[in-house]
């Protein structure tokens, strides 16, 4: 929502603007790269843009491709599907630029070594896709983001002369892993995009694919050639924050599922030595885990988020859990739900067994509620049994 207020507030109508203007001599045009902020989830990987200055023609404008509004028709039932569309926005970058620095996130420019020509096509290229006809796009989280699009609009206008260098780049990382790189201090966020996001995340990034981080923009450029030299003819840095101090917090994923697992490991004994289940409990655990599966499969089969597809979370969170949660209320449970506790008990050690070669990376703050259900699938065989 604070995206939102801040792109509402931002956004300026700069009517009659530049159309078929001409960029004069001593015009500029520059990559900007906002650093990342802990503050909001969505702000944690930073942000891209491009900078069109000239003082001649009274110029300064930031083309922005991190902009959506709810004004869309179906916005949030296309959002839900994975339908995401997003637009170019053009700002006056000094506010563009005042907003980032007010939120202590670093602002670097990189002013690129163009020719006249050059830079006119780049111009133009902005101001026809600014238009309210050509603006929207559709967005991915990967593949076509702000950051992405800043690469491809200086790839599309200037083609052939244009060279990415990726050999600076000497790490072997996956999306994911890239990701999580930028998400340690939101151990919350890390957590929800590694359950909802699938196997497609463990795939193994080029270096024009780290490109989707506005970060990896910026150290791209600087290895970029044009003609055969360097595209960055000089590095600004308009801004350096100030570190953040993470705060340390009780509300931890090892700290509330660890205690999670100490309650079911008390509980469970407790249960073990009455031989009677405390069946609120796994009514409540099972339903829960077994709607986030549901969700889960959703989001691979029934929306367009291409990320989501082949969720190995499934292995824990079964859809049939919210079923055979229910199950458990009958005074007289279903004969086959003994053996579904139990194979699901195997299924749970399996996962953990194997937790560290399986094809996508869980989440490690998962193991200790993946644990929790095996002892408790474990005791319901057992006990359903008597």
């Amino acid at each position: 929502m604070k995206k939102v207020i801040f792109i509402a507030l931002l956004l300026l109508s700069i009517g009659g603007k530049s159309q078929n203007l001409s960029l004069s001599k001593g015009a500029q045009i520059s990559v900007i790269t906002c650093g990342p902020t802990s503050n909001e989830l969505y702000a944690a990987f930073g942000h891209s843009a491009i900078r069109v200055y000239d003082p001649d023609q009274q110029i300064d404008f930031a083309y922005n491709y991190g902009v959506f509004d709810f004004d869309q028709p179906n916005f949030y039932l296309n959002f839900a599907r994975g339908y995401l569309y997003y637009k170019l926005g053009v700002y006056s970058y000094p506010h563009f630029r005042d907003y980032y620095i007010s939120h202590n996130r670093y602002v670097h420019e990189q002013i690129l070594d163009l020719t006249d020509e050059q830079k006119q096509k780049v111009f133009d290229y902005l101001e026809w896709n600014g238009k309210p006809e050509n603006q929207t796009y559709r967005y991915d989280y990967f593949y076509n983001n702000c950051a992405t699009k800043i690469r491809d609009v200086l790839a599309e206008t200037l083609k052939e002369e244009l060279k990415f260098d990726g050999s600076f780049i000497k790490t072997d990382y996956t999306i994911r892993e890239l990701t999580d790189l930028y998400l340690s201090p939101q151990p919350w966020g890390d957590l929800g995009i590694d359950i909802c996001l699938g196997l497609p995340m463990d795939k193994k990034a080029s270096p024009y694919e780290y490109m989707f981080l506005p970060d990896y923009i910026e150290y791209s450029f600087d290895n970029v050639l044009i003609n055969s030299k360097p595209i960055v003819k000089q590095k600004v840095s308009v801004y350096e924050g100030i570190p953040e101090r993470i705060p340390f917090s009780f509300f931890h994923p090892w700290i509330v599922f660890g205690s999670f697992l100490l309650i079911t490991i008390a509980l469970s004994y407790y249960d073990w030595k009455r031989k009677k289940l405390s069946k609120w409990f796994d009514v409540v655990v099972f339903s829960v885990v077994g709607w986030v599966g549901v969700l889960l499969l959703l989001l691979w089969t029934a929306t367009d988020h291409q990320a989501a597809a082949k969720n190995f979370n499934l292995l824990w969170a079964f859809p049939i859990h919210a079923i055979a949660a229910m199950l458990l209320l009958k005074k007289q449970s279903p004969p086959w739900l003994i053996n579904y506790f139990k194979g699901i008990a195997i299924l749970l050690a399996t996962t953990l067994f194997f937790w560290y070669i399986l094809p996508q990376e869980l989440n490690i703050f998962l193991i200790p509620i993946v644990i929790s259900l095996m002892i408790r699938a474990w005791l319901i065989s057992n006990l359903l049994e008597k």
